[in-house]
């Protein structure tokens, strides 16, 4: 009886360990957006406006300048997601370190008005996107 009530003691505080870790990935520790609500808010927008510049290139100033602002967005999430405990394994981090880095690129190549070099980091943006969903969107 004893044995019966210690398996099952260690069975439960596994699965609240386990939703515990899991619920990191779907929300941080102390703020309130969610994952989801972060990708369909912030990083999804913004990605898919990158996208759009890919396709066609700005046509003038403030299309640049908007076009900047998308990926300088993108680099700040990436700090977002490893913040107040939403960074649940490398694979995650890993993610967050490319968005950070070829966001910063697409950035970079926007202010210089570099139609093929923001192509090209988009390019290794996307590849954070694939990296993390891969491991971690159900």
């Amino acid at each position: 009886m004893k044995r019966t009530i210690l398996v099952a003691g260690v069975a439960l505080g596994l699965v609240m360990v386990a939703a515990v870790a899991d619920a990191q990935v779907k929300k941080g520790k102390t703020r309130p957006a969610t994952t989801k609500q972060l990708m369909s808010g912030i990083i999804q927008p913004h990605c898919a406006a990158i996208g759009e510049a890919v396709k066609q290139a700005p046509a003038d100033d403030g299309a640049w300048e908007k076009l900047a602002t998308h990926a300088a967005v993108l680099n700040e999430i990436s700090y977002t997601l490893m913040d107040d405990g939403r960074c649940p394994d490398a694979d995650w981090a890993n993610a967050s370190t490319i968005l950070r880095t070829a966001s910063d690129a697409v950035l970079a190549k926007a202010v210089a008005k570099d139609h093929a070099g923001v192509a090209a980091e988009f390019a290794k943006l996307t590849e954070s996107c694939g990296a993390c969903h891969k491991v971690h969107k159900k």
